[in-house]
C-alpha cells in the first residue's frame, strides 16, 4: 500500500510523546465515513481512501503496542509493527461485513506485534510449548488480576496461583518474570504535551480482555524455530556471529564497551555490527521459514 509512506514514523529520535501527540490529530471515522472509504479502496483501490482509514486507526495500533511493553524490544520498532498489522487489515478489510474496522483490525496489529516478539526474541530465549507461548504473552494480565504489580520477585502465593492458572511450572513463571521485569517504565508515566499532565501510560494500555495467546495456539512449536535459527545463523560471519550471540542471544548480554576491548574496535563499530548482523539473521529466518511453509508469504 504506497500511503505507507506519507504515514508519521515512530522513532527514537522522534520519541514516543511526540508520535503519539502527532497521531491524535488525525480525525476518528463515522460508521458512514468508514464505509464509504472501504468502498472506495475495495472497488476502486483508491490509495488515499486506504491513507485515511489506516491514519484515523494510528491510535488504536499505539494503543494496543503499548500492551507490548517490557519485552525487550524497542517501543518504536512494535510500534512500527503494529502499524504494519493495521494497514494489513486495511487492505484486507471488507465493509459489506457489518463490523467496523477496529474490531477487525485489532487482530491483525495483535498478530504483526506477536510475530515480531517472536521472531526477535523467543528463538532461543523461550521455551517450547503451548503453556510457555501463553505465559509469555499472559504474565502481565495474570499479575495485575491479583494485584502483584510490584516490581522484582513474585511472591510465592502468586508465583503458585500463576502457575496453576496458565499451567506451567513455579519455577517458569519466576524465570519468565525475570527476564519480563527489566527496564519496565511506571504506568503512571505522564506523556501529555504542553503541561498537560493527565495523560499516562496507562492510557494507551490495549483492552486485555482477549487472550493474546490463543492467536499462536496453531503455530509450530518452538523447538522448530531454534532450528531455523541454528541454520540461518551460517549467514553470518565469525565475528557477526559472536557479537550478535554475546549481545542479543545470551542469558547476560555483553556491553558494549566489554565487546570493544575483545575486538579492539569502537563501541560504535561493535553497535554497528550488531545491528547488520541482526537484520541479515531476521531476513534469513524469515526466508527459511517461509520456505518450509512456516510463515504465510505477505
Amino acid at each position: 500500500m504506497s500511503s505507507y509512506a506519507n504515514l508519521p514514523a515512530p522513532s527514537p529520535e522522534q520519541g514516543l510523546n511526540r508520535y503519539l501527540q502527532e497521531i491524535r490529530k488525525f480525525p476518528l471515522l463515522e460508521p458512514e465515513q468508514e464505509y464509504m472509504l472501504a468502498k472506495r479502496w475495495v472497488d476502486h483501490q483508491d490509495t488515499e481512501a486506504a491513507h485515511q482509514m489506516v491514519t484515523s486507526h494510528l491510535r488504536l495500533a499505539a494503543k494496543i503496542a503499548m500492551g507490548y511493553r517490557g519485552y525487550g524490544l524497542p517501543q518504536a520498532e512494535v510500534i512500527s509493527e503494529a502499524n504494519v498489522g493495521l494497514m494489513q487489515a486495511v487492505k484486507r478489510f471488507d465493509p459489506e461485513k457489518g463490523f467496523r474496522l477496529a474490531t477487525y483490525a485489532m487482530w491483525w496489529i495483535r498478530a504483526s506485534i506477536q510475530e515480531y516478539i517472536l521472531r526477535s526474541w523467543s528463538l532461543v530465549k523461550l521455551g517450547t510449548t503451548s503453556a510457555q507461548k501463553k505465559l509469555f504473552f499472559n504474565l502481565r494480565k495474570a499479575k495485575a488480576r491479583i494485584g502483584a504489580l510490584e516490581d522484582g520477585d513474585l511472591r510465592p502465593e502468586h508465583v503458585e496461583r500463576i502457575a496453576h492458572d496458565l499451567n506451567v511450572t513455579e519455577d517458569e513463571v519466576i524465570s519468565m518474570n525475570r527476564r519480563l521485569s527489566g527496564g519496565d517504565a511506571s504506568l503512571n508515566v505522564t506523556v501529555g504535551a504542553d503541561g498537560d499532565t493527565t495523560t499516562q501510560w496507562q492510557d494507551w494500555l490495549e483492552d486485555e480482555d482477549a487472550d493474546q495467546a490463543e492467536a499462536y495456539a496453531e503455530q509450530d512449536e518452538l523447538e522448530n524455530r531454534r532450528e531455523l535459527l541454528a541454520e540461518a545463523m551460517d549467514v553470518l560471519n565469525d565475528r557477526e556471529k559472536d557479537i550478535l550471540i554475546q549481545r542479543r542471544l545470551s542469558e547476560e548480554n555483553v556491553t558494549l564497551e566489554d565487546l570493544s576491548a575483545q575486538y579492539g574496535v569502537s563501541r560504535e563499530r561493535i553497535r554497528q555490527i550488531e545491528v547488520r548482523a541482526f537484520e541479515k539473521l531476521q531476513k534469513r529466518v524469515t526466508s527459511l521459514a517461509r520456505e518450509k511453509g512456516m510463515l504465510t508469504p505477505a
